[in-house]
């Protein structure tokens, strides 16, 4: 079957939000180094059209608190920040471009900017960025980070978002809302294996067959596009993955639609931060950076560029609550 250019779209981005996993942790990145160079201005989106880079001017409060803290980056006068390149909104290499652009890369270079720092930005695979931020081999990670308790104990946070989860269906569904147990009886269900939200819609589906009632259906593709064109097609009712590739992939093709957003942690709530080796002193200054950046607005046009203003918070917080050791 011959597809359109905006299914061609879907197919690379709707899908990489089906099966991955809430805090990315499968992607594998390009894992080397990036000179330093300015925050490079993002070519395109996942489709087509410029994006906004959003910058910053430094922040005095935060400049003095990192004169003040001891800490002392990598390479003089720059922020070296381990990124991803995994799928849009996130993070990604544009085509034609050698640096991610996204949310994360957006962030840590705001970070930088907001500290009086060159951005240095350095792609590394998901696996790498834990050694490298205790090594200190990077002074910063900005890259879709979830705060848990166990993480607690290596690394400092401040956080920048919500970890939320999405629940998508067709355009033209009949489906408007899926937020609890009930929303799912005798549905089909796209979910990866082993993730996070196949947690959840296991733990929904026992509350549903103790109230007698008909659970869902869970259905795993080993192939991305096919399980995109199974919603396409309606052979299935809806997916579930990360809330932010979701809502992207909505904004970019019109095809699906968000009906539901879960904490990413359900039922707690997990936050997205930026981390540093813990005890340094780096991430005081970090978390009046971002601050100030939800202060003066700069923070909601990044949300806004990529589509995830549902995902953001009202306050940094240093070290908020993390997800319980399991």
């Amino acid at each position: 079957m011959a597809l359109s250019k905006k299914q061609g779209v879907a197919i690379g981005v709707i899908a990489a939000a089906i099966v991955a996993v809430a805090g990315i942790g499968t992607a594998i990145g390009l894992n080397r180094p990036a000179e330093a160079v300015a925050a490079p201005e993002p070519a395109a989106s996942a489709s087509a059209g410029a994006i906004d880079w959003v910058h910053t001017d430094a922040v005095p409060e935060a400049v003095q608190a990192l004169k003040d803290s001891g800490f002392t980056p990598i390479e003089p006068g720059k922020l070296t920040v381990a990124v991803g390149a995994f799928v849009p909104p996130l993070s990604y290499v544009p085509d034609g471009e050698t640096l991610p652009a996204g949310t994360e890369p957006n962030f840590g270079s705001l970070i930088a900017e907001g500290l009086g720092l060159e951005y240095n930005p350095v792609v590394v695979a998901w696996a790498d960025w834990p050694l490298g931020i205790q090594s200190g081999k990077y002074d910063l990670i900005t890259s879709n980070v979830t705060v848990t308790e166990e993480r607690k104990e290596l690394y400092d946070f401040a956080s920048y978002r919500q970890d939320l989860l999405g629940f998508s269906v067709r355009s033209d569904s009949a489906i408007s809302t899926i937020e609890k147990a009930d929303d799912i009886s005798g549905l089909k269900v796209v979910v990866g294996s082993g993730t996070n939200q196949e947690k959840v819609l296991l733990s929904w589906n026992d509350e549903l067959a103790a109230a007698g009632k008909a659970p869902a259906e869970l259905q795993y593709y080993d192939d991305n596009a096919a399980a995109t064109l199974a919603l396409q097609s309606g052979r299935v009712d809806a997916t579930f993955g990360p809330n932010a590739t979701a809502a992207w992939a909505a904004k970019e093709t019109g095809e699906t639609k968000l009906v539901g957003i879960i904490p990413g942690g359900w039922p707690l709530q997990a936050d997205i931060a930026a981390a540093t080796k813990k005890g340094n002193g780096l991430i005081e200054p970090v978390g009046i950076v971002l601050n100030a950046l939800i202060e003066d607005g700069k923070y909601a046009e990044v949300l806004k560029v990529w589509n995830l203003t549902s995902e953001g918070v009202d306050t940094s917080r240093i070290n908020p609550p993390g997800l319980p050791k399991s």
